[in-house]
């Protein structure tokens, strides 16, 4: 081997650096437009069965059911959109009408029971809960000229929900109209020799995620009826749009559970702000806690082990590892798409790695 075709590797090997590193910055800069595509493709796919039942079943033709489909959708997210609004203006009053110094003794006197019940010295009770109710007289100090600057946030900030979902909406129409879209875009970059394999998987990952997403609202639907007849039993406020917005939270593994259930108790709270804390607000938080618990065992032991059995062929405990596992590399946007991007990768594992004794037992149910 002489000193040119040494260099000529070394040229070769540069430019294929260079070359993926350009690559890997061209996509980190275009990383909102790779996140509209994969939104897109989601809503497809939960669109696909809709789309299918139309053609089949009412025997529309196809862009008429597409469009069908996608004004369902726009109609459903206005809806889910404009429950919100009376929750914002209703915690909005009642927080307007708190009066602080009514919850400061009410805090006390639940403190000093609570001393009194377990021995503990009410002094060194009394004197740790006034020190910490100072220092809740930050309100006073906060600096209203941010004002200005946080609305022009707010308002920058509906402008690029505006483009996201305008762009989303685009793309997931003709990824309906056309099933073969995002198929046909994808082979472009896949040898011939490859092609029916690469063709088979995605058909593959397309039906098993349709039924997962779809069996992700039976989740959702489920978890919705048990929060609304808790909070419709103890008579909160708006309990229909607390109720989808903590069971909207459980599409984050591990870690939306948690959110909703601390805002669940929370809005039960305000929502009952005037209210003796000690007779009323408390014992309804404790209470609606216990049925937001209720929910979660349900979920956990009823819900989620059939929807990834039936969706997904993968067990519970194989489910559970692969979230953990990305939810500490990747954060919790790695644990929302950890069990979509295990499925497809062991469908291209089967197709591709089928020999493989590894590939062959995690895959035996695909």
């Amino acid at each position: 081997m002489d000193s040119k075709t040494i260099a000529n590797g070394i040229l070769r090997a540069i430019a294929t650096i260079v070359g993926i590193l350009l690559l890997l910055f061209f996509l980190y800069k275009i990383q909102a437009v790779i996140a509209y595509i994969i939104i897109a493709v989601v809503i497809s796919l939960i669109g696909r069965p809709l789309v299918r039942f139309l053609i089949k079943r009412c025997k529309f033709n196809n862009n008429v059911a597409v469009i069908i489909t996608m004004m369902v959708m726009i109609i459903l997210l206005v809806g889910i959109v404009s429950l919100f609004i009376p929750l914002i203006i209703e915690q909005g009053k009642n927080l307007s009408l708190l009066n602080i110094e009514n919850l400061r003794m009410s805090l006390q006197d639940v403190y000093r029971e609570l001393s009194d019940y377990f021995s503990v010295s009410r002094y060194e009770v009394e004197a740790s809960i006034e020190e910490s109710l100072k220092k809740s007289d930050f309100i006073s100090t906060i600096d209203l000229s941010a004002i200005p600057n946080m609305f022009n946030y707010i308002i920058g900030g509906l402008g690029s929900i505006t483009v996201a979902l305008f762009t989303i909406i685009f793309i997931s129409f003709f990824f309906l109209k056309d099933r073969r879209l995002f198929q046909n875009g994808l082979l472009t970059f896949i040898p011939p020799s490859n092609e029916q394999r690469v063709i088979n998987s995605l058909e593959s990952i397309k039906n098993l995620l349709s039924r997962y997403f779809i069996g992700l609202l039976l989740q959702i639907a489920i978890l919705f009826v048990i929060y609304t007849i808790v909070l419709l039993v103890f008579g909160i406020q708006n309990a229909i749009v607390i109720a989808f917005l903590c069971a909207l939270l459980n599409l984050v593994p591990y870690v939306g559970p948690l959110i909703g259930g601390i805002l669940m108790v929370s809005l039960t709270m305000s929502s009952n702000l005037g209210a003796d804390f000690s007779t009323v607000i408390l014992p309804k938080a404790i209470y609606v806690l216990i049925g937001f618990i209720i929910g979660q065992l349900v979920d956990n032991f009823f819900s989620q082990p059939l929807i990834f059995s039936s969706s997904v062929k993968s067990h519970p405990l194989e489910i559970f590892l692969v979230i953990i596992i990305a939810g500490m590399v990747f954060g919790v946007f790695g644990m929302v798409l950890a069990v979509p991007a295990y499925t497809a990768i062991k469908v291209v594992l089967k197709e591709f790695l089928s020999e493989n004794n590894i590939v062959s037992k995690l895959t035996k149910n695909l």
